[in-house]
């Protein structure tokens, strides 16, 4: 018995890029696999007015229950409202759908949006496949995000050992075909809270520097596909003081390098409308929690280390919205 996002009182993604993309702004992307992530992308959302996409990663789903996540996200359409917010925009999203089998689960249960990345497949078979997800996800008003060059780094099951950037000339040809909804990019971004080398990095006053996300592509993108809405993957800017935090209380995270923010505030004033951060989340997770477990030996209730660290995560949430993305107020 298949289950409609819209019993859920979830929405897709249509209405909320348009927007986006006519308003300069972008939506957050916000990975979860726990309770504890999900209260706190809500309350973050409430609290600054703001759209919010929760997305769910095959690894998620298989370490959490996908029934069980269906319902979370249920759950956080009924919280919000229960937290003052009346018409709440939440998406659930699969992040990095691998096979046309589990975007059709995934739809059959209640997401109203999902992603086939063929990315990594050869041009035309990644273009049968994304045409093939459309297809089935338009039957039932569900949108449908696509990839088109291949993001480096490691994220759940998604790994690759170098990113090879889009093609501009091919991303006409490739949303006409498939006709996908939203389209991921590669432009520098990656996955990971080991996003770069030290050596591809350059030393600014102490500080290790990313290289510069490719804006020439961007605009070269936008040019070709007018208004069409732009996904960037692999956007977590790895705070700094929660790397360090972590490690001073006895983590050991080496050279931990994300994308700026501010490059991330420019993209979002483009055609570029949905941007997923999923690492910051973790790092602020797990920076509450250490430093919670040291600061009180004595303590073995989960609740008690648990709320820090939920407190820690809608803290970074609110900070993206409002300061990165720019989507607070949107409602």
């Amino acid at each position: 018995m298949a289950t409609s996002y819209k019993e859920l009182g979830l929405v897709n993604t249509k209405e909320m890029f348009a927007k986006a993309v006519k308003g300069g702004y972008a939506i957050p992307a916000f990975n979860f696999n726990t309770m504890e992530q999900m209260q706190a992308i809500v309350m973050a959302a409430v609290e600054t007015k703001s759209p919010v996409i929760m997305q769910v990663s095959k690894g998620a789903r298989n370490y959490a229950n996908g029934t069980i996540l269906r319902n979370l996200a249920k759950g956080a359409v009924e919280y919000a409202k229960e937290l003052g917010c009346e018409n709440p925009q939440i998406v659930l999203h699969l992040d990095h759908g691998d096979s046309f089998e589990l975007c059709k689960d995934c739809i059959d249960n209640g997401f109203s949006s999902v992603m086939i990345d063929g990315s990594h497949l050869p041009y035309e078979e990644n273009v049968a496949l994304a045409k093939k997800v459309v297809e089935y996800a338009h039957q039932f008003d569900v949108t449908v995000e696509a990839e088109l060059g291949v993001l480096a780094g490691v994220e759940d099951e998604v790994s690759a050992a170098e990113s090879h950037y889009t093609k501009p000339e091919e991303v006409i040809d490739f949303a006409t075909r498939t006709g996908c909804d939203s389209l991921a990019i590669s432009i520098g971004t990656s996955h990971g809270a080991h996003k770069f080398t030290p050596a591809q990095c350059t030393l600014v006053n102490g500080v290790l520097v990313p290289p510069p996300l490719a804006f020439d592509i961007l605009a070269e993108i936008e040019q070709k596909l007018p208004g069409f809405p732009i996904v960037l993957h692999g956007s977590s800017s790895v705070p700094q003081d929660e790397v360090a935090t972590i490690n001073k209380f006895g983590g050991k995270l080496d050279a931990a390098i994300g994308i700026p923010e501010e490059q991330l505030a420019k993209a979002s004033k483009s055609a570029v409308c949905k941007i997923n951060i999923d690492s910051d989340s973790r790092l602020a997770m797990t920076a509450a929690i250490r430093q919670y477990m040291a600061e009180n030996p004595s303590h073995f209730d989960p609740r008690q280390y648990l709320k820090p660290a939920r407190e820690n995560m809608k803290k970074m949430y609110i900070h993206k919205i409002v300061n990165v993305l720019g989507s607070d107020n949107k409602l």
